[in-house]
């Protein structure tokens, strides 16, 4: 016990601090590419990276290859992403508030409970990709490809789906009020539980689709 003092003055020292944290806040760096907010990294190869908690807010991704990347709980608003390659990429609760996913090819990612309110996704292409609970009220996704895409419990409420390939889609318990799906393809789509109030379903293709309205005019 009589050391006891001793290391406690050694551990409290400055040198003792300084090997323990090194200070460095030097910005990660990966293949050219400066992982920091605002930062230019086009057409980038990030394939694989681990971007999970990074802050990428306003950079611009255009064409960048991120197909497999660990981006959990990273923050992407108002990141331009358009025409990035990013299938097979975990996006678990990242938050994707008015980013520009226009062309992306996000098919077979992980979207659980993102948070993507006013993205902007027309024509982007989600095949296979679960975003079930995803936050995506008043997104753009005209045109968009959802063929089994998992929305279960995703809010969509105000959502622009309008021409979107939703074939074979899982939407049980999602909110569609107000959603526009005119033009939409939810062939064998499962809307079971949805909310629906107010929704828009004008020339709809609805054939084989489980909780679509029965009629609509």
């Amino acid at each position: 016990m009589k050391y006891l003092p001793l290391l406690l003055a050694v551990a409290m020292s400055p040198a003792f601090a300084a090997s323990s944290d090194n200070g460095d806040d030097t910005p990660l760096t990966i293949n050219g590419c400066t992982i920091q907010p605002e930062s230019q990294c086009p057409d980038a190869d990030l394939r694989n990276a681990d971007l999970s908690n990074q802050d990428l807010r306003k950079m611009n991704l255009a064409g960048a290859d991120l197909r497999g990347a660990n981006l959990r709980h990273a923050r992407l608003d108002l990141a331009n992403l358009e025409k990035a390659k990013l299938q097979g990429a975990n996006l678990t609760r990242a938050s994707l508030q008015q980013s520009n996913l226009r062309l992306a090819d996000l098919s077979g990612a992980n979207l659980m409970a993102a948070q993507a309110w006013g993205v902007f996704a027309q024509g982007a292409n989600f095949n296979d990709a679960n975003l079930s609970a995803a936050y995506l009220e008043f997104g753009r996704l005209s045109g968009a490809k959802l063929h089994k895409a998992n929305l279960q419990a995703a809010d969509l409420e105000m959502t622009w789906l309008s021409k979107a390939d939703l074939r074979g889609a899982r939407l049980v318990d999602a909110n569609l009020q107000e959603a526009k799906l005119g033009e939409s393809n939810l062939e064998q789509a499962d809307l079971r539980g949805s909310r629906q109030h107010y929704a828009n379903f004008q020339d709809s293709n609805m054939e084989a689709c489980q909780g679509c309205p029965a009629s609509w005019d």
